[in-house]
């Protein structure tokens, strides 16, 4: 069974006060709590009884986004074991090293069966690591594929201070993509976030190897939510209605001393009368533009997540260096992403 924290957890953010159906709601939940690292890879999720008992949802709506998410390859069912986050990419390389040993035992049987000399391998394979160690010098190009052009650009910032000198990583939204507005080489490496990581496998076409890392609430937005007046009426804004069920929990984590937290879609066309009637307006990264034709009071605080610094030391950082020395196959670039 999940952990009991893990299904209080769901069933206590599902919202009836939001302007968002319950389906969707949980469908954000577990998406963006993948995208945010709250739900790490392996986590079993509570199970569609489980669900229903403890949210009062029904048992089909759970069904149907389970399915959603299984489809998006978020998350995995193990028959007879239940639902689970969907495993990254391995840290520790040992498939892949077994797979060098498996190449390396079938090279010496057939240079056996050539009757080709020891020595005459070993000079082979040390040439070849010659090769390797020249290759493990080479600067690498990755690119940061998001949703949004400025917090792209930010996010590749971000990861850009912790790249090696001459490493570049290169924003992009998949908006920009799907124009063509984005020219040169494929990249060695395209960077998203976990929950459009099928989106951008579907991009990229196979002309590179895609991988995610996770997200959390940047220093600055936790400051500025802790600082928050206790009697303020706050109100939360959204491009997204599924990121709602997600943020009004994450908002009140670090005000926990703020009473009542409304919510609204951007796209909804309340939106002026509802924050006309607030003190402090947190908006999702996205929303700017439906806040700013709405007329939002100024002081607004963006709710604005970060790469995990952690994420990216432990499992981005290591992938570069497996690309980088070849450790790690890159699918050859075909051609130009036009």
């Amino acid at each position: 069974m999940p952990g009991a924290a893990l299904l209080s957890n769901i069933a206590s953010a599902l919202d009836r006060s939001l302007p968002v159906p319950l389906s969707v709601q949980l469908k954000g939940l577990i998406e963006y709590g993948i995208a945010c690292g709250e739900l790490p890879p392996g986590v079993r999720l509570p199970s569609v009884r489980e669900l229903a008992e403890a949210s009062g949802i029904a048992p089909m709506t759970a069904v149907a986004v389970y399915r959603e998410l299984q489809r998006s390859g978020l998350i995995t069912s193990r028959p007879g074991a239940g639902t689970y986050v969907a495993e990254g990419p391995r840290r520790d390389g040992s498939e892949a090293l077994a797979r060098v040993q498996a190449h390396l035992e079938a090279a010496l049987a057939e240079a056996e069966a050539g009757a080709i000399p020891l020595a005459q391998v070993a000079s082979l394979l040390n040439a070849a690591i010659s090769r390797g160690r020249v290759r493990e010098g080479r600067p690498m190009r990755l690119l940061m594929l998001g949703v949004f052009r400025d917090a792209t650009r930010a996010y590749a910032q971000e990861i850009a201070r912790q790249l090696k000198p001459g490493d570049v990583i290169e924003p992009c939204t998949f908006d920009e993509m799907r124009a063509g507005l984005r020219a040169g080489p494929a990249p060695d490496l395209v960077v998203t976030l976990a929950n459009r990581k099928a989106e951008a496998e579907a991009a990229m076409g196979g002309r590179a190897p895609v991988t995610a890392v996770s997200f959390l609430p940047s220093e600055q937005t936790r400051a500025l939510l802790a600082a928050i007046d206790p009697l303020a009426r706050v109100g939360l804004v959204s491009v997204f209605p599924e990121f709602l069920a997600l943020m009004k929990p994450g908002v009140r984590r670090f005000a926990p001393h703020v009473r009542e937290i409304e919510a609204i879609v951007a796209d909804d066309p309340k939106l002026p009368a509802f924050l006309g009637r607030l003190d402090v307006v947190v908006y999702a990264t996205g929303a700017e533009g439906a806040l700013a034709a709405a007329g939002a009071p100024a002081g607004a605080i963006e709710y604005r997540h970060v790469p995990d610094p952690h994420a990216v030391q432990e499992s981005l950082l290591p992938l570069v260096e497996a690309i980088r020395s070849g450790a790690v196959g890159r699918q050859p670039a075909k051609e130009a992403i036009r």
